[in-house]
């Protein structure tokens, strides 16, 4: 589920208006004075910056038809920029993810460049905010909408299996688990122990450490190959 960059155009009020969220969503930061740079393209004349726990919007106080927006969840990055080699002003720098994972990057190119524009071609942004002072308060609020939008669950008809199995359920093709080899399996310092619902690399990974001879001391196993030879 990708959303990318899109219009917005739903205002009220008069002059600039502000814009209509949705009755689930919140208003968290409002910011003037803000242009928006979309890929290879000029900066559009400043506008406002409204960040909910939903989207990002940016509107044109000149231009009541001009506005864009994206959900948090289409945003793959965001960083504060301030290379003058990067772009001349600082600035919050975004990639948004399009959906479209196959798109020949000249082709994108082209298309930011031409007087039409595919927004659905549009696969980074940046927001310059004209009180510098404030990129970090952006990021840090960037940063928090982000956590209030995960990625969505790709699988949602799945049933997720963040364990922790019983020794029962890890029981193999009805053989027992000793409990204190199955104790050395979930042991704190295993650096394997989340399957995230794979029964069977679970169940692979507990044959493996049943099964091989960490523990058995090497002089040992010299003299038991030894008299296995005539």
């Amino acid at each position: 589920m990708t959303g990318g960059l899109r219009l917005f155009a739903q205002r009220t009020g008069e002059g600039a208006g502000e814009p209509v969220f949705h009755q689930d969503e919140e208003l968290l930061h409002v910011q003037p004075s803000v242009s928006i740079v979309l890929g290879n393209r000029s900066p559009e004349t400043p506008g406002t910056l409204y960040m909910t726990s939903k989207q990002v919007v940016w509107l044109s106080d000149l231009d009541r038809s001009i506005g864009y927006a994206a959900d948090f969840y289409s945003i793959s990055l965001h960083a504060v920029s301030r290379d003058p080699e990067a772009y001349p002003s600082p600035c919050i720098y975004a990639q948004i993810d399009t959906g479209d994972e196959d798109e020949d990057s000249d082709e994108s190119s082209d298309s930011e460049s031409i007087d039409i524009l595919d927004l659905s071609k549009i696969s980074e942004l940046r927001l310059v905010p004209g009180d510098e002072s404030q990129l970090d308060t952006l990021f840090d609020v960037f940063c928090e909408c982000a956590e209030l939008n995960p990625d969505p669950v790709e699988s949602e008809g799945e049933e997720e299996h963040n364990w922790i199995f019983s020794a029962d359920q890890m029981a193999t093709d009805g053989a027992e688990v000793d409990d204190s080899e199955w104790n050395d399996v979930l042991a704190p310092t295993s650096s394997i122990g989340y399957s995230n619902g794979d029964h069977d690399l679970a169940r692979t990974v507990l044959q493996l450490q049943i099964n091989d001879q960490r523990f058995e001391d090497p002089e040992e196993m010299d003299k038991d190959s030894d008299g296995a030879n005539p």
